[in-house]
């Protein structure tokens, strides 16, 4: 995988442990066929890691100086994507989830799994301590511990939520979610029925603080950890197998995988060495290259290689499902015209010595 680096103590310790839960089940990293159970034992695994994966923007790790805390953050997210990325959705969510209390100072948070459930467009009521109302695109409704809750107060400002997930009072529908890629992330519709809460974080800081951008970023992250496995097949075709075709789009997706490595690399340092920033530029940027070279891959992986691996191999077959789902969380064209709209504020402050702002 492109992003493991062996210089990363802490990849290596979680890739050695998920390796013997693969083997325990009798599962070879290299033909997964996942299990419901596999995928629960495995994540159950990688919550016991959260205390140990960085925040982000928490500047250089004292174990790997060679690894920013953020980057060390993303290739264990990268990582995890490679292999299954319903885990990595849920081990998402739950580390952005313990990453937001810490951002706004709330540091009660229990042991268990969290999931964040900010999508919007559904009334969501809190008065006294209880929550009342429905939220949609819920993953892992019926599995988590605690969910971290999204709501629009009176003011229409954004508010944070606290909510016990095994306490009564709360509805949960499945029948919504019929996708066939992501199928396994247990995503569901929640009913709250006046069930107890508690709000953390002032008003707006769930969206204004600058911890929000370096988050959408770790996502991208999982994109990116799918992306290059389904490349790694390729790869490993062209060296049993080689050809000129082969040989020519294994050339266009590792150019365009390793430029984007890069960028991760460069936006990691950027983000520890300017943790007050959001970077929101570089990040939608980032978001939008991956989204680009996911789609790039996977088209030419498909012409490379044909039919087979889509319908003989398990591990393929499911990522090339599950990722085209999971890059919908980018934003497509409204991501584009902010990038445009950001890129135009930028050029405005240019100094002297600079002709554009691409200049080299």
């Amino acid at each position: 995988m492109l992003l493991l680096n062996a210089k990363n103590s802490l990849l290596s310790e979680i890739k050695a442990s998920i390796e013997n839960n693969l083997l325990a089940d009798n599962q070879a990293i290299s033909t997964l066929s996942l299990t419901d159970t596999l995928r629960h034992n495995i994540l159950k695994t990688l919550i016991t890691y959260s205390d140990k994966i960085p925040h982000p923007a928490s500047g250089a790790s004292p174990i790997n100086s060679e690894v920013s805390n953020t980057l060390s953050r993303w290739q264990v997210l990268a990582y995890v994507a490679g292999i299954d990325l319903t885990i990595a959705k849920w081990f998402e969510s739950h580390l952005d989830a313990l990453s937001i209390l810490h951002e706004v100072g709330y540091d009660k948070a229990d042991l268990g799994w969290w999931a964040v459930w900010a999508a919007e467009g559904n009334p969501i009521g809190y008065e006294q301590g209880k929550v009342s109302g429905t939220k949609a695109w819920c993953s892992g409704a019926n599995m988590v511990d605690y969910g971290l809750i999204t709501y629009r107060n009176a003011n229409d400002q954004a508010q944070l939520l606290v909510v016990d997930m095994r306490q009564s009072g709360i509805e949960i529908n499945n029948e919504e979610w019929q996708a066939v890629g992501m199928q396994a992330t247990d995503t569901a519709t929640l009913q709250f029925h006046e069930v107890s809460a508690i709000q953390v974080g002032r008003a707006n800081e769930y969206l204004e603080r600058v911890g929000f951008w370096h988050g959408a970023a770790g996502v991208a992250a999982c994109w990116y950890g799918a992306t290059s496995y389904l490349a790694d097949y390729l790869i490993s075709a062209y060296q049993q197998k080689p050809n000129d075709y082969k040989a020519m789009y294994l050339g266009q997706i590792s150019t365009a995988l390793a430029v984007t490595q890069q960028y991760f690399h460069y936006v990691a340092d950027l983000i520890d060495s300017q943790p007050q920033l959001s970077h929101e530029l570089v990040i939608r940027q980032l978001r939008s290259q991956v989204e680009k070279v996911a789609r790039q891959v996977m088209n030419m992986v498909g012409q490379a290689l044909g039919a087979a691996p889509f319908c003989r191999h398990a591990h393929f077959a499911r990522l090339s499902a599950d990722l085209p789902v999971f890059i919908r969380q980018s934003h497509g064209a409204f991501d584009l015209q902010k990038i445009g709209e950001l890129t135009s504020v930028l050029a405005n402050e240019l100094t002297d010595r600079q002709d554009n702002i691409w200049q080299l």
